[in-house]
């Protein structure tokens, strides 16, 4: 028996799409799989094979709208979420570990570095998505006084006292919710900025997990500006 499905919505907002959370797991799948990496590749296949299998699993019980969910679906979503980030920041070592000893053509580095941190872009952001308010289907299918509670404020969260133009489109006023779309921006702007920017984490795990992401970003960019220019010198 299904936790959520369309008979039990209590809210006007729509199910969220899909695709956009499916379109950035196949990227980041597509990124740990070419990635140069002293992993063996039947280790590293076999994750991508994992995931893959729960991602079609997932996209055959919900292939369109994200309407409903069951006790398996949202393990596996999870499970998907966490798997991807788990794997990525053990490249995420590896990388670190050749740049500071120098392994490697400065071009493979540059390379590896960049796939590592689109990776980690989209594996935080699949994290927040899952976990924040009880996870897409939650969000939209629970009322909102019976939502778990919020890991993150976003600024529609507050925008009910703004201009009418953008009070309209707040949560209070036309029952917005946040979607992958909106994740994946701001985990993007904290791995950039290495510092929340137009949302705030609200939870310790939040907090803990933003901090990480910013963490490993500013390693990286750190770490490849110093091969740089001991290339140059």
């Amino acid at each position: 028996m299904n936790d959520h499905d369309d008979d039990s919505r209590a809210r006007a907002v729509a199910p969220e799409h899909r695709w956009p959370a499916v379109i950035g797991t196949l990227v980041a799948l597509v990124a740990y799989a070419l990635l140069p990496s002293v992993v063996p590749p039947i280790a590293r296949w076999s994750v991508v094979g994992v995931c893959v299998l729960m991602l079609v699993a997932l996209i055959i019980y919900n292939p369109h709208r994200l309407a409903r969910e069951s006790k398996w679906s949202r393990r596996a979503e999870i499970a998907l979420a966490v798997l991807i980030l788990a794997a990525n920041q053990i490249a995420f070592a590896e990388t670190v570990v050749r740049l500071l000893n120098k392994h490697g053509n400065g071009q493979e580095i540059l390379l590896a570095s960049l796939q590592v941190w689109v990776t980690n872009v989209i594996a935080f952001a699949l994290v927040y998505w899952t976990m924040d308010r009880g996870g897409p289907v939650a969000r939209i299918a629970l009322p909102r006084k019976k939502l778990p509670l919020a890991d993150f404020r976003f600024p529609q969260d507050e925008d009910k006292d703004d201009v009418i133009e953008v009070s309209r489109g707040s949560s209070q006023v036309m029952d917005w919710v946040p979607n992958y779309v909106d994740y994946f921006y701001f985990s993007l702007s904290n791995s950039m900025a290495f510092s929340p920017t137009d949302t705030m984490p609200l939870t310790h795990r939040a907090k803990l997990l933003m901090a990480l992401e910013s963490f490993a970003g500013f390693v990286l960019l750190a770490l490849v500006i110093a091969r740089a220019v001991s290339l140059i010198g």
